[in-house]
């Protein structure tokens, strides 16, 4: 019987051991998606005390402890900071197959070298001693980063951020790159007329002018793009149900327009139409930069009104979605390639059934200019488990390329996530190794290990054109 959680953790045979040891292993980490606080890596901020690096904002593990039958005051609420770590600690034994058992004690000894199970009977041990450590300039967020050997990451920033603190950083001469990518989510969201209206007036400060008109609104967009392209932005994300990808006239977007600035509510036709035309801007001027685009889909967000209400946003009520997506999806990519202004595109896809629908349609637009120019990307969200990362890697390897894959990512708010890396290896080596062990691969370990370097950081590094991660020296100033 193994031990848990040894070296050779997830890696079933010899010689994915030696893919993961001799190759995987030692590969720096691109992060090209997260959520991270630019403000705390500005701060190099150091955390009090266990709860708050880990639990904090962390809805994995609130719903986690919903589901074990834990108060709301453990999670979102007023108890102390041990309070809620001793009632996470009363959870973990439940946890049991579930990625956040792995992902608890991958962080434990990855970072503070405890190989204890965390369970209540060790929770308060575990909770002095990392909390002691984390108060130590060895634990401030930018050596964790270090110590994960992290050279780059893009945060996620809506138009109207004026990236004071990626400026700063950037300034700093911070060895690992902070860049920001643009994700303009809320300033074509305008089922809710007050919201949407109450955003244009925070874009109207940002872009400093008046927006009376769908011109307006555009310009003020494609100026804050061109402020983010500034400071050192080659990415964009966008966080949606579904591609939209209705016909228009800019008459009608105009009107559309005109209608929720009155207050009024679109319908649904409207909705769509209005988020088509704005999704066809973004990317032209996405093509026009070289910027890589990223479109995550399919989840069913803020299911629970009540608690939406209460809480707030991102507080663990989404879901796995069931949205139509082949058409449209279609439809968008093939208009963009048509005008020739269709830039390398990551898909995120959340519901496993459309696995093969991605696979495929990436396909469809790969057309020799790049390598792996439009991408299926990683497991995401629900799907980042060793179930779900290896599913979408073999329909990657069934129906493309899955030696030109970018890789893994974290699309976390933690400090703490970087582990999640080391998690994708292992589960990928593995697959690697078995077929070889199994004679469906050539026994050729050099090579395949070259491809999962490849997969781990190089082929992001070329993708995305950070072949030297100097973003600090390389991006322009102009715009401080």
């Amino acid at each position: 019987m193994k031990q848990f959680l040894n070296e050779d953790f997830l890696l079933n045979n010899k010689t994915a051991q030696r893919l993961y040891h001799d190759f995987a292993k030692q590969m720096p980490i691109i992060d090209y998606h997260c959520h991270l606080p630019q403000q705390q890596i500005a701060e190099n901020k150091i955390f009090e005390n266990l709860t708050q690096i880990w639990l904090y904002g962390d809805h994995y593990k609130w719903r986690a402890m919903r589901t074990n039958g834990i108060d709301e005051s453990y999670c979102t609420g007023n108890k102390t900071d041990e309070e809620k770590f001793q009632q996470w600690a009363a959870t973990v034994p439940y946890t049991l197959r579930n990625p956040l058992y792995h992902w608890t004690h991958l962080e434990l000894q990855r970072y503070f070298d405890v190989h204890d199970i965390l369970n209540p009977e060790t929770a308060k041990a575990i909770y002095e001693e990392c909390s002691a450590k984390l108060r130590t300039p060895d634990y401030s967020v930018r050596s964790l980063m270090r110590k994960m050997n992290v050279k780059l990451v893009c945060t996620t920033d809506d138009p109207e951020d004026d990236l004071f603190f990626h400026k700063q950083l950037l300034n700093e001469g911070f060895e690992i790159g902070v860049k920001p990518a643009y994700r303009p989510d809320m300033a074509m969201n305008i089922d809710d007329p007050a919201a949407f209206n109450n955003y244009v007036a925070r874009l109207e400060k940002a872009a400093d002018m008046s927006i009376g008109t769908y011109d307006d609104h555009i310009e003020a967009l494609k100026s804050r793009h061109d402020y983010f392209a500034a400071n050192g932005c080659s990415v964009s994300d966008h966080g949606i149900e579904q591609i939209y990808a209705e016909d228009f006239t800019a008459a009608e977007i105009n009107a559309i327009f005109t209608k929720v600035r009155s207050g009024k509510k679109a319908d649904d036709l409207e909705i769509r139409k209005f988020k088509s035309a704005m999704l066809i801007a973004f990317a032209e001027w996405d093509h026009e930069k070289g910027w890589v685009q990223q479109f995550h889909l399919g989840a069913l967000r803020n299911n629970n009104s009540r608690r939406l209400r209460e809480l707030g946003a991102d507080t663990g009520w989404d879901s796995i979605g069931d949205f139509s997506q082949g058409r449209a999806l279609s439809k968008f990519l093939n208009r963009l390639d048509n005008n020739n202004t269709l830039a390398k595109t990551i898909l995120y896809n959340l519901n496993p059934a459309d696995n093969e629908l991605m696979a495929t349609m990436i396909g469809n637009f790969n057309d020799g200019s790049s390598a792996g120019k439009i991408q299926w990307g990683s497991g995401w969200w629900f799907l980042d488990q060793k179930d779900g990362m290896t599913k979408q890697m073999n329909a990657l390897s069934n129906m493309g390329l899955l030696s030109r894959f970018v890789g893994m990512l974290t699309d976390s708010r933690s400090f703490l996530s970087y582990p999640r890396h080391e998690y994708f290896r292992r589960i990928m080596c593995n697959l690697f190794g078995e077929e070889i062990e199994n004679g469906e691969l050539p026994n050729d370990v050099n090579w395949v290990g070259k491809i999962i370097q490849d997969i781990c950081y190089n082929n992001a590094k070329e993708y995305f054109s950070w072949q030297h991660l100097d973003v600090n020296k390389t991006a322009t100033q102009k715009a401080l």
